[in-house]
């Protein structure tokens, strides 16, 4: 089956606020035959998901501004703008914005499929939106809900 090409203009695409982040899709299952989806994700300082491990995609990140310190395993590392990185099925990893500036990641995931959890989850946001708001305590309940439907374990940080 072939699906329309895509084009999304700056600004363009549907967005939302998940722990803190915004995430804007550019393609989805919908849009791909559920070959992959990519999206941008606007993390702030402070933010980013906590570890975790998916079981059906792999995750590519591309940083497009600033910094993000991520995870792979128990290596941690600083990547600046330009940086892409892959992380395949079944690797525990996380990304954080450790600097002090707003960061901005391009993510794609393959297959397709894992995007519904955030429209499950999250929450739908102006197409202007940059900022999300902070996650609430019943954000993060619902998010650990509905990861293990979508094959995603997530491992609570030790404090």
């Amino acid at each position: 089956m072939n699906h329309p090409a895509i084009i999304r203009r700056p600004g363009e695409g549907r967005r939302i606020g998940i722990v803190g982040d915004v995430y804007r899709f550019l393609a989805t299952a919908e849009d791909t035959d559920g070959k992959y989806a990519t999206f941008e994700a606007i993390v702030p300082p402070g933010s980013g998901p906590p570890p975790h491990i998916h079981s059906r995609e792999e995750e590519s990140f591309l940083v497009l501004q600033g910094e993000m310190t991520f995870q792979l395993g128990d290596d941690r590392f600083v990547a600046g703008e330009g940086t892409f990185l892959n992380m395949p099925v079944g690797s525990l990893h996380c990304f954080k914005n450790e600097s002090g500036k707003t960061a901005r990641l391009l993510i794609t995931l393959a297959p397709a499929g894992l995007e519904e959890m955030f429209f499950e989850v999250g929450q739908t946001l102006d197409e202007d939106a940059v900022t999300a708001p902070p996650p609430s305590e019943a954000e993060i309940i619902k998010l650990f809900e509905a990861a293990p439907r979508y094959g995603v374990e997530i491992k609570v940080p030790n404090k």
